[in-house]
């Protein structure tokens, strides 16, 4: 985490504070009457309120409004939480007990995840060829090839999982199997950012530290996991569920604190946290868990404003269109063409497998935890950030629009999803087949 140099300006931080956060409100409500989800807005907003003051104020003006001590503490607090968001998004990353068919659900994830990792190393295999050295960076091939391809190959659960309930498919046969295939997916992908972190200290005393890291966070994570199972926990819960929640968040910020301290990046001991936590049936930690995820989800506009500041003011002059264009159209590519593809070989029909596709193309906060914590890293480079951002953007704005034609071409009643085709009608004199 960004460790912040002095406690100075304290109302000119909670000013800037406040501005975010209101015009994170804003975007949401722009997004609402776009029929958009409110987290593009919100996040779009973030990204360029920084580049548009500095475009209309100019620098020095602009320095004087976000000073360097006061960027680092909005920079801490986006950072808290970031973390206490994703301590309730890797809880959720679980399979629920109304799974869609094996079948189905291997051949979605293998496909529409499978297929964008290879649109990842082909947009790797772009920046070589070209030589752009601002978006290449300095990082080992291996871990920037890694890294770049997880990105391609997220699916945002909760931004999908809103779209779900916004359209009415959160019970459907396509939108379970959509929810669950991006569910295991993001599992996958956290497991290769690990992996990816790991290689990008390019030395096997880096892999050492990294692996110090897991095993102290994963340690951390199975304290945390032991006790909320005792009885004790349980009943503290049920007295005080609010100060159940801020003890939950501590923890889950130590732990984080604790990973990066040691080489990793926060995120990953966040979601250690996430995972941990009991998750059984009848467990009484969701609503808990609900309760830390709403404060960090809370503070995440102030992330996007950093991010928007740190990443898209110094670094907008050196991304190619040319980089950028080809980031949205593989992006593109690879989740509308795998997850068509895994739908059928899974057994759905073209209609829905039209539908599944665009499902899997929705990116959104997801996608920018793992871009934040790539550039973290140093391996992604604030011009390829930029690149990937906007095709986040692009692609989760585009599920609403498509979603919309392919959900006219579909079959009235979804629960014939997974029934193998009628055979053909016979037809007699005088009838229209």
């Amino acid at each position: 985490m960004v460790v912040l140099e002095s406690l100075v300006r304290p109302a000119h931080v909670a000013a800037a504070m406040v501005a975010a956060l209101l015009l994170a409100r804003a975007g949401r409500v722009a997004a609402r009457r776009l029929r958009q989800p409110e987290v593009v807005g919100e996040v779009t907003v973030g990204l360029l309120v920084g580049p548009a003051v500095l475009a209309l104020a100019g620098r020095d003006r602009f320095e004087s409004l976000l000073p360097g001590a006061v960027l680092d503490a909005l920079a801490l607090v986006g950072q808290v939480g970031l973390v206490l968001y994703l301590v309730g998004l890797a809880h959720k990353l679980r399979p629920g007990p109304d799974s869609p068919p094996q079948r189905s659900l291997s051949a979605l994830v293998v496909c529409a995840f499978g297929v964008p990792l290879c649109t990842g190393v082909l947009l790797t295999g772009f920046i070589m060829v070209t030589d752009d050295t601002a978006a290449r960076g300095s990082a080992p091939l291996p871990a920037f090839t890694l890294m770049v391809a997880v990105a391609m190959s997220i699916t945002a659960v909760p931004v999908l999982s809103r779209i779900l309930g916004d359209r009415g498919l959160g019970d459907a046969p396509s939108g379970r199997l959509a929810l669950s295939a991006a569910i295991l997916m993001d599992g996958l992908g956290w497991i290769l950012l690990v992996l990816a972190i790991g290689l990008g200290t390019g030395s096997l005393s880096g892999l050492a530290d990294a692996g110090t890291a897991l095993f102290v966070g994963g340690v951390c994570a199975l304290l945390v996991r032991q006790t909320l199972r005792t009885r004790r926990a349980r009943r503290f819960r049920e007295r005080l569920p609010r100060t159940a929640s801020v003890l939950l968040g501590c923890a889950a910020l130590g732990t984080a604190l604790a990973t990066e301290h040691l080489g990793m990046t926060a995120i990953v001991g966040a979601a250690m946290v996430g995972l941990a936590i009991p998750g059984d049936a009848g467990s009484p930690w969701a609503s808990t868990v609900s309760g830390v995820s709403r404060a960090g989800r809370t503070l995440t506009p102030v992330f996007f404003v950093v991010t928007g500041v740190t990443v898209f003011t110094g670094t907008f002059s050196a991304a190619s269109w040319s980089l950028i264009a080809l980031a949205v159209l593989l992006g593109c590519a690879g989740k509308l063409l795998g997850g068509y593809l895994g739908a059928r070989l899974g057994g759905s029909r073209p209609a829905e497998a039209r539908r599944i596709g665009v499902l899997m193309n929705t990116r959104g906060l997801t996608e920018l935890i793992v871009l934040e914590a790539g550039h973290r890293a140093g391996i992604l480079p604030g011009p390829l950030v930029l690149a990937l951002v906007v095709m986040a953007l692009v692609t989760t704005a585009m599920t609403g629009p498509l979603l919309g034609p392919a959900g006219r071409t579909g079959e009235p009643a979804e629960k014939a999803m997974f029934r193998p085709p009628s055979p053909d009608p016979v037809v007699t004199e005088g009838s229209t087949p």
